[in-house]
């Protein structure tokens, strides 16, 4: 009983990393997606969009990406937290915490330029 109540555990944690891994990855698209059909707009037909904008938007959606693989991450530590996994996965979140620090340092910065 015990074991069974551990695998199907373990399956929906994996759904729930793939899920995050799902969303993520369709944010980047769809965020790059949004960035480039708006440098496009603005360049072929002079639309009201300002580079700092779009940007700004594009920096805010990669943030909220990395935050949500940061969730997968530990998500699996917690699944399965070997001494490798768990300094693997805390390398990677000290990656992408540090990512996420200087995007978001320049969202404020084109924030301010904006002002």
């Amino acid at each position: 009983m015990v074991r069974m109540v551990l695998e199907l555990t373990s399956v929906i944690l994996e759904i729930f990393v793939r899920f995050f891994e799902l969303v993520s990855a369709l944010l980047v698209v769809y965020a790059g997606l949004k960035a480039a059909t708006k440098i496009l707009l603005l360049e072929a037909f002079k639309k009201p969009y300002k580079y700092e904008q779009i940007r700004k938007e594009f920096t805010n959606k990669i943030l909220f990406t990395l935050e949500l693989l940061i969730v997968g991450d530990i998500i699996v530590t917690v699944r399965n937290p070997t001494a490798d996994d768990l300094l693997l996965v805390g390398a990677i979140v000290v990656i992408r915490t540090v990512l996420g620090y200087f995007l978001s340092k320049e969202v404020k910065d084109i924030t301010l330029t904006e002002s």
